[in-house]
């Protein structure tokens, strides 16, 4: 009797475990099928961010071709070189842009008092908290006493810790303020006994650009030997007109924005392209290559590179003159990878691919034991990789979307092991379970991608036919994901995200229109070709660059002859096929009013792409074919 329940309870408890092991196994599986839909969304977000990285890269190369193309055009528009690459902006009066502009009494903003002190800091904290602007002449006011520091600095500047003076390095901060409150409440306010490196990347993307530089710069400016800002490649006037900082300063300074810009750039200029801790950490944006030479790095007349996008012109280059441009695109651009050797950074378009060898030969070169850099997003706020030689540090969080990643930033002192503290911003979505989290990234992530593909239908058409020998509409995965790998150029795991993205029949066959399937672009008049429509959308923000460029008063107006012109040389340089009388056309229905000039924003607005569940089907949308 007594061995019968004792059996059955062995059996209840084999049973038990069982169960357990079954369910434990089964939530394992479940963890990890959401970690990869994570890393798959996570994928996409970058390597669409690095495809535009790469579009600016080639906008830049524009940017000097059309200097070099443009004076049988519109002499007076040289206006561009004069204001934006040659113009020696030193001589610029402080009355022009600082005493002259007069803060009313009706402002009841922050007040800073020159000289800055402590109470600056706290008082710019608080008000940014509560959403105040500063007024232009404070701002103003800041970068030119900023610059007049920064003019003062090496291109590398050295500092010292000790077991009771700790340095924090914080990476990418791309406008997120929120980051930055929450590393200042964790970490404290910058002080003698608290100091700080920002590792470039304070600006564009988020919607507080102006804010976190200026929180940077009065920290400067009062604590000028514990607070050490690193250029970044957002630092960088041609990667603002694309990534949102221009259109912020512009939104928020309708009067005195100009002004502010154009400080902006030689403030950037004159940012300190590195930093090197006790003598044995290098602190940098972006990375090195094979070539990198601190030496000559050191030399480099970095004020005189206003943006690092746009090559010397043919007038002023010469050899010494490339490699010192080749070098800073280095410090600002390249990434680690885990393979040897260095090799063109083909993502980004712009610096290399560096190995763990590359970086032990830099390292041991110049006696440096470990290199930390920014400018990737880690889903952990940090990567360490190259045997530990080389630390990712990067400090937006949510930089996709809400839960994306978290941020992180480092604490050293010499002869200890790096500190990593992590954290993200918690708003309501990052309460939320991991499944609804991953479900949101994964569904905007396949969002933007899917207007990546309606961009390029006409291309995509063209090779899945090519590919469909039988005239089916349908083709196996592999070709279908063959065509989008190599019309997209987005180095995407297509087979996985095919289901995502494509009907899929039950012998696993793609039908391949319906990659389109639910999602046009909106034509913003109904006699525009479709082809031109498409490559006005894929082409919208490098287009929207260019004319903003030469609304040099930014009235949002341009001329139908500068229109016609500047289409000309732009589909010249980018080897866009589209016949001239449908632009002619094209700029004639633009003309609304016939008074010779187009309102180019507002008509570029109008190209966006519809979803099926934004409920937006109108007259005027198109399915392009």
């Amino acid at each position: 009797m007594g061995c019968s329940s004792s059996s059955t309870k062995t059996r209840r408890s084999d049973t038990s475990l069982r169960a357990a092991l079954i369910i434990q196994n089964w939530y394992r599986g479940y963890k990890a099928r959401l970690k990869a839909r994570q890393h798959y969304a996570l994928t996409i977000f970058q390597s669409i961010e690095y495809a535009d990285e790469q579009g600016q890269m080639q906008l830049s190369t524009f940017f000097s071709f059309m200097l070099e193309n443009y004076t049988h055009i519109h002499k007076e528009e040289l206006e561009l070189r004069n204001q934006s690459l040659e113009s020696e902006q030193d001589m610029r009066d402080r009355w022009d842009y600082v005493d002259s502009i007069d803060v009313p009494d009706s402002y009841n903003g922050p007040r800073l008092q020159f000289p800055l002190t402590c109470t600056d800091i706290d008082l710019l904290l608080e008000a940014f908290k509560e959403q105040q602007i500063l007024h232009a002449h404070y701002v103003l006011e800041v970068l030119f006493e900023t610059k007049k520091v920064l003019k003062q600095m090496p291109n590398f500047t050295h500092i010292q810790t000790s077991p009771s003076k700790e340095v924090t390095i914080c990476g990418d901060l791309h406008g997120k303020l929120d980051d930055l409150f929450l590393i200042f409440y964790k970490n404290g306010l910058p002080s003698e006994r608290n100091p700080y490196v920002f590792n470039g990347d304070f600006v564009d993307r988020g919607k507080n650009s102006i804010e976190i530089l200026m929180i940077l710069c009065v920290s400067f400016l009062v604590y000028p030997n514990d607070l050490h800002l690193n250029r970044g490649n957002h630092e960088d006037f041609m990667m603002n007109l694309r990534y949102g900082f221009t259109k912020e300063i512009l939104h928020k300074y309708k009067l005195h924005g100009k002004r502010i810009l154009q400080i902006l750039e030689e403030f950037y200029a004159w940012l300190p392209i590195g930093t090197i801790v006790d003598n044995e950490i290098l602190v940098i944006h972006g990375g090195i290559s094979e070539t990198t030479d601190l030496n000559l790095l050191h030399r480099v007349e970095r004020n005189k590179m206003k943006s690092v996008l746009i090559p010397p012109t043919e007038t002023n280059r010469d050899h010494d003159t490339d490699s010192k441009h080749n070098k800073i695109i280095d410090i600002l651009w390249s990434d680690p990878r885990g393979k040897n050797g260095c090799f063109p950074n083909t993502c980004r378009g712009g610096g290399c691919y560096f190995g763990p060898d590359v970086t032990s030969k830099i390292l041991n070169k110049y006696q440096l034991k470990m290199l930390i850099r920014s400018h990737e997003c880690k889903p952990e706020g940090y990567e360490i990789c190259h045997d530990g030689k080389v630390v990712t540090i990067f400090s937006a969080s949510n930089y996709y979307e809400e839960g994306s990643n978290r941020g992180a930033y480092i604490k050293l002192c010499s002869g200890t092991t790096p500190r990593f503290f992590q954290y993200q911003v918690t708003k309501a979505t990052c309460f939320q379970p991991l499944r609804q989290r991953v479900d949101t990234m994964e569904n905007s992530a396949i969002k933007i991608l899917r207007e990546r593909v309606i961009s390029r239908k006409s291309d995509l058409t063209r090779a899945f036919q090519l590919q469909d020998h039988r005239k089916s509409g349908k083709l196996s995965v592999s070709q279908w994901a063959f065509c989008m790998e190599n019309i997209l150029g987005l180095n995407l795991p297509w087979r996985s995200l095919s289901s995502n993205l494509v009907n899929i029949d039950q012998n696993g066959n793609v039908e391949y229109m319906s990659s389109f399937q639910n999602i046009r672009i909106e034509k913003p008049v109904q006699e525009a070709h479709s082809t031109l429509v498409e490559t006005l959308y894929r082409y919208r923000s490098d287009l929207e660059i260019i004319f903003n460029a030469i609304d040099t008063d930014h009235s949002g107006l341009i001329s139908v002859e500068e229109f016609r012109a500047m289409w000309k040389l732009f589909s010249s340089h980018y080897n866009v096929h589209i016949d001239d009388s449908q632009v002619n056309k094209l700029a004639n229905i633009m003309d609304l009013n016939k008074d010779g000039s187009i309102d180019f924003n507002e008509f570029l607005k109008a190209f966006y792409v519809v979803h099926r569940y934004e409920d937006l089907m109108k007259p005027d949308v198109t399915n392009l074919g």
